[in-house]
């Protein structure tokens, strides 16, 4: 995220402070906002930076089914879950665009390495608090493309596991409460509204 945000002139940044940059950034900012009316109010919000990232669907089309990953979130864990959830791939960009990030976690993560990704749309996910805006992208593979097992990288303390899954049972699971993943649900719903599988 840049230091310098999009002008918009109904906004009056008076004050940052940073409260902590221990894992990413999080920041006070009190600024005044013109309400439609005309009239300035004075507000305060916490922002929390973890830059941009970058989400894959991997999908089959003659075998009808998709990749997904399978790893343990603590913030989910500490919301009444075990913690547990099932996702499509899906990393932070850091120093890269969204198209290298997204097939560079994705050999990380599943093992396959795809040459041909498609960029779909891109989106805030949680606008009120988060920063980051997420990079959506589908890319079909083959069972040739695996070069490795995946895992993701054990110095950053990732242990996923990688699920091939029946399309209509991944988009079943969405009902069921299995695949509770906001990114996730929103890729199958994709494919299925835009019949990538069909």
């Amino acid at each position: 995220m840049s230091d310098t945000p999009t002008r918009n002139d109904r906004v009056r940044i008076q004050h940052v402070e940073l409260l902590s940059d221990n894992w990413y950034i999080l920041r006070k900012t009190t600024f005044d906002y013109r309400r439609r009316d005309g009239s300035w109010q004075t507000q305060t919000r916490e922002t929390y930076d973890r830059g941009n990232g970058a989400t894959i669907l991997l999908y089959n089309r003659a075998k009808q089914t998709v990749i997904l990953t399978r790893q343990f979130r603590f913030a989910a864990f500490v919301n009444e879950h075990n913690g547990m959830l099932i996702e499509a791939c899906a990393g932070l960009l850091d120093r890269d665009d969204p198209i290298t990030c997204i097939r560079k976690e994705t050999e990380e993560e599943t093992g396959y390495r795809i040459e041909h990704v498609r960029k779909v749309f891109e989106a805030f996910m949680s606008p009120g608090s988060v920063t980051e805006r997420l990079y959506f992208f589908v890319g079909e593979y083959l069972d040739s493309d695996r070069v490795s097992d995946g895992g993701g990288l054990e110095n950053e303390g990732e242990e996923i596991e990688v699920l091939e899954l029946p399309f209509e049972q991944a988009l079943a699971m969405i009902e069921s409460g299995e695949i509770a993943d906001g990114k996730t649900i929103m890729l199958l719903q994709y494919a299925k509204m835009n019949g990538l599988l069909d």
